[in-house]
Parts: C-alpha cells; structure tokens; sequence
C-alpha cells in the first residue's frame, strides 16, 4: 500500500513514477511541509554561487581534482556545515529525539526515508569524465562518506590533512547539499518551470534548486514506498503532513568512528 500523505521535508516519487505529475508535487510549498524553508534555500544558493566563482580560478576538470587551498577548504567545511543542517531539520521536524550532539551516525538515518543513496549530480561545463557524483552512495552500505571523512580530517588537523582540501573533496560535498536539497523540496527555487530548457536536461537530469547542478532523483522507490494521493484534495485537510519514525539511538556500527563520525 503506497503512502497517502507526504512526510515533512521528504521529496518521493508518486505512484505514477514522476515526481510532480498533475500538481501532486506541490505538497512541497505548503507551510507545514518545511520551517523556513528560505532559509536553507538562501544558504544553498550563496554556497553555489561561491563554487561558482571559485571556477573562475580553478577549472572544473578531472585534471584538477587533486588542487587544495585555504578557499577550497572555507567552501568545504561550509557546504558540510549546510549538509548538517539541513539533515539536522529533516530529523527535529519529523519528531526525532536523542540527547547530546547529533552527528553523521544520527544523520544518516535519512537515507531510509529520503533515498539518499540513489540521489545522482551532474556538473555542468566539466572538462574530463568525472563530472557526476553519487555522493551519498556509501550510505547504502552504511558506511561513511569519504568527502565528509576528509572534512574531518582536515577540520582536526589541518597541518597533517591539508591536502584533503581538494577541489574533488569540495565538488562532492557541494553535490552533495544539491541532493539533499533536492530531497527536501525538488527543484523550488522560486523560478518559474519554463525557464528550465529542455534542451539542458539529459539522460534523466534535471536542474536542482539554483540552476546550476543537474541531478537525478531515484526511480527506484518500491511502489508501496511511494506517494499516492490527491494533493488538492489532500491539502484542504487539517493535517495534510505526517512524521516520519526514525529509530533512536545509533545502530550502524562500522568501525572506530571519528570526532563526529
């Protein structure tokens, strides 16, 4: 049985296999779906906007993923700190609890109602052949994810792990907060859906929130996983939102984690 009333902050396919056939997409700009949504949407578009400007000294080139800097490193750490945010709302919004700090090992507990794992970003205007990541891929075998890993290392001992500043590191965990984005609110941005040219999409891509990154949203949701509801019906209800349950505690155990793991 398919689920017949969107969780907070959680972007899934329809039954129908699209993402916002018939305006069954527009659950994501009702007021209950996310708290404050500009927010994160600001933050995102200023961390693109930095990456954007970075190209203008680096290429976006296979042949310069292994370029490190003190910038690369400012915009690293500032996507991973948006990354946590944003996962930090998914959770708090659908209920979930734990005292102390949360970290990656709380985090990552969205891949079970967001699919992260499946979330596929291309760039545009990349010369070379790495130009599309899966940067939440190792969550499908809950294990860590080596951008963020690198973040770490880098934020604990900068001196030793310098080098872990790389534009490759960077490009990731910049795709990487595309793709949760996206898993919260598809591609809004407040720009009308005409702008986006057919022309600009391929092979299942389609433009994130920014218009700028290029991704692709999972096609694998089992059907009974699926949302299937009739959203102007739906949104005249009291409460057209439920919460998704997350497990407490962590349960993932997968080696000696790091500081925040």
């Amino acid at each position: 049985m398919a689920i017949t009333k969107p969780y907070k902050r959680t972007v899934r396919q329809l039954a129908d296999g699209s993402y916002q056939n018939s305006g069954n997409g527009q659950y994501i700009r009702h007021a209950e779906h996310a708290q404050s949504p500009q927010h994160y949407l600001r933050a995102f578009q200023i961390v693109q906007k930095d990456l954007i400007e970075l190209f203008d000294y680096i290429e976006p080139a296979d042949a310069n993923l292994l370029c490190y800097s003190h910038r690369i490193l400012e915009l690293h750490a500032r996507c991973c700190f948006e990354i946590e945010a944003n996962c930090a709302a998914i959770l708090r919004e659908n209920g979930y609890a734990r005292s102390g700090d949360w970290t990656m090992r709380d985090y990552r507990k969205i891949n079970a109602s967001h699919r992260m794992s499946s979330y596929e970003v291309k760039l545009p205007a990349w010369s070379g052949n790495q130009d599309t990541f899966k940067p939440f891929q190792n969550w499908s075998g809950h294990e860590q994810l080596p951008w963020y890993q690198a973040y770490n290392r880098v934020k604990h001992s900068r001196h030793a792990h310098f080098t872990d500043a790389n534009l490759g590191n960077l490009v990731e965990a910049a795709c990487a907060l595309a793709a949760i984005f996206s898993a919260q609110f598809i591609n809004e941005d407040g720009l009308p859906d005409h702008l986006v040219a057919e022309s600009s999409r391929s092979d299942g891509f389609d433009f994130a929130s920014g218009h700028y990154f290029l991704i692709k949203f999972p096609n694998d949701w089992p059907m009974e996983e699926r949302y299937d509801f009739d959203w102007q019906t739906l949104k005249t209800e009291p409460e057209p939102f439920q919460a998704y349950t997350y497990p407490a505690g962590g349960s993932w155990n997968f080696g000696r984690p790091s500081a925040r793991d």
